[in-house]
């Protein structure tokens, strides 16, 4: 374990965390609808890479939107300087580190709108596969590539399994999530693979039987953020583990 290394990694997490909150605000649309283009009052929402970038509070009315900023920033640190932690300065913590802000920002979105965007959801798979690959050609990763390709589909097409036969307890977005979640996880071994997609059905239904106790079974559940979170709860010890 590396402080230094963990310092750079969560100094970055809070860079990352700080600009979510917009494109949160921007995202959490019913599925029939495009993404905001305005802030609550109406007003145009501005800045670099077309309003996208910038801080979550409109210049024209001063009203904030979007979560806060100061939780996405500590969440974005905290998961990034774990991730530094657990995988040292072996080359897929780079990939770990590209992922971590999508994962945060997919997961944010799910829990205000119970959706995850096609967008996200392709790019954390997309920075998985071209990550892990490049990480794979260098010296020192220590994970391998081909595997976790094929925990990214093996673990999408069991979740889009499910779907087809329970459509109304697993959407498709999380059989999309799954395979940049299964591409990660394989990296590290079948093993690991299996923890981290246990971990995350055994959360979410954790939370399902709490809204059942509380009476609120009527109510929509996200199911994201506990996948992603499950994730994490197996890939960390994998990462430790693997140095």
């Amino acid at each position: 374990m590396s402080p230094t290394l963990m310092i750079l990694a969560a100094v970055y997490g809070v860079a990352a965390g700080v600009l979510l909150p917009r494109p949160v605000h921007r995202l959490s649309v019913e599925p029939d609808h495009d993404r905001r283009t305005d802030c609550p009052r109406g007003h145009p929402l501005t800045g670099p890479a077309h309003g996208w970038l910038g801080t979550a509070r409109c210049r024209p009315c001063g009203a904030a939107y979007g979560p806060g900023t100061a939780t996405t920033a500590a969440v974005t640190a905290l998961v990034c300087a774990a991730l530094a932690a657990a995988t040292g300065p072996r080359p897929e913590l780079a990939a770990w580190l590209l992922m971590a802000p999508v994962a945060v920002l997919l997961a944010a979105v799910d829990l205000r709108v119970r959706r995850l965007p096609d967008a996200l959801t392709a790019a954390l798979a997309a920075l998985a596969a071209a990550g892990l690959g490049a990480a794979a050609l260098l010296g020192g990763a220590a994970g391998s590539w081909r595997r976790a390709v094929l925990g990214g589909l093996l673990l999408g097409g069991c979740y889009l399994l499910l779907y087809v036969a329970h459509p109304n307890g697993i959407g498709l977005g999380d059989a999309k999530l799954a395979v940049g979640l299964g591409t990660a996880l394989g990296w590290y071994g079948w093993h690991t693979l299996l923890v981290g997609a246990a971990a995350g059905i055994g959360l979410g239904a954790l939370r399902g039987c709490w809204l059942l106790l509380a009476g609120r079974r009527r109510e929509a559940m996200p199911l994201g953020p506990y996948l992603i979170a499950g994730a994490l709860c197996g890939l960390l010890p994998a990462a430790a583990a693997a140095a």
